[in-house]
């Protein structure tokens, strides 16, 4: 189905699916395309109303009877780590941050083979080949970087090196969007072998501290959804703001957020696309 306003970009609606986060429900997406000069801009303005990019698109959850997803963000000048975030930090204090151009490698893609195989057998990308993983990383039509994550002598011998670089091996990764107001994580992939070190958390340890260098205000993580163990640990990152009847709010309590909703209490789509605030013409979102 599609959905339009005059002067703006088209939303379409995809049919129900199977939820891959909470079991017997069904997921329906809101989406737009980012494309010409203004995409950057797009990008910036429906992130800041709980939007995700996923290559040349940008998409919400808007199903049908169902509100638990949750766009996330972390809240960087008041982000203060606790005590197990602090020991992660310094175990991986030794790693090297590179930040690249979002330009795919063969290393990169190995890395993220190792990391589907082990983490996510079952899931919705195990099947990606190389040609798509370049297609993740390299179709951008916004500002992204791939913030590599490199330390000497941890993976496993028989892992793939890039002898050419001379850098540590590979062992984490993140796509990464720079927003005008933050960092969006748009997929992050890490050594499955170093449960010890949790390459994950570090990853956002690591934007936040990113983010506050360049003097942007949040980090984006994506879908916060109460219920899904999936998706819990991002509650850890205090203060969470989440995006919620169209506003930013703080987490607070994770129990009294309710991911119930009666069919009558979802707007219908055309209302919804009403709603969306697009950016000013002129706006390059920079």
């Amino acid at each position: 189905m599609r959905h339009s306003l005059t002067n703006a970009p088209q939303f379409y609606v995809t049919a129900p699916q199977p939820c891959p986060y909470l079991h017997g429900r069904a997921e329906r997406k809101l989406f737009t395309a980012l494309q010409g000069e203004g995409a950057q801009a797009l990008n910036n303005a429906l992130s800041r109303q709980g939007f995700r990019r996923s290559q040349n698109v940008v998409y919400r959850p808007s199903c049908e009877s169902c509100v638990a997803c949750m766009s996330a963000r972390i809240r960087v000048a008041d982000f203060a780590p606790s005590r197990s975030q602090r020991r992660i930090a310094r175990r991986n204090a030794d790693l090297r941050r590179l930040s690249t151009s979002a330009w795919a490698t063969e290393e990169q893609y190995a890395l993220f083979r190792r990391y589907l195989d082990t983490r996510h057998a079952d899931g919705g990308m195990a099947d990606m080949d190389v040609f798509e993983f370049a297609a993740m990383i390299e179709q951008s039509p916004v500002r992204s970087r791939v913030v590599e994550y490199r330390g000497a002598g941890l993976l496993p011998e028989d892992a793939p090196r890039d002898d050419l670089l001379d850098e540590p091996e590979l062992i984490a990764a993140c796509l990464t969007d720079v927003l005008d107001d933050g960092l969006s994580l748009v997929y992050s992939f890490y050594e499955p072998t170093l449960d010890a070190r949790s390459l994950g958390t570090h990853i956002i340890l690591d934007h936040v501290a990113l983010a506050r260098e360049a003097g942007l205000p949040y980090v984006y993580l994506g879908y916060w959804i109460p219920g899904s163990r999936k998706m819990a640990y991002k509650a850890g990152f205090s203060p969470l703001e989440i995006y919620k009847g169209g506003v930013w709010q703080d987490l607070g309590d994770p129990a009294d957020h309710d991911s119930e909703a009666h069919p009558l209490s979802v707007a219908p789509i055309v209302e919804q696309v009403a709603r969306i605030t697009l950016p000013l013409r002129g706006d390059d979102g920079s």
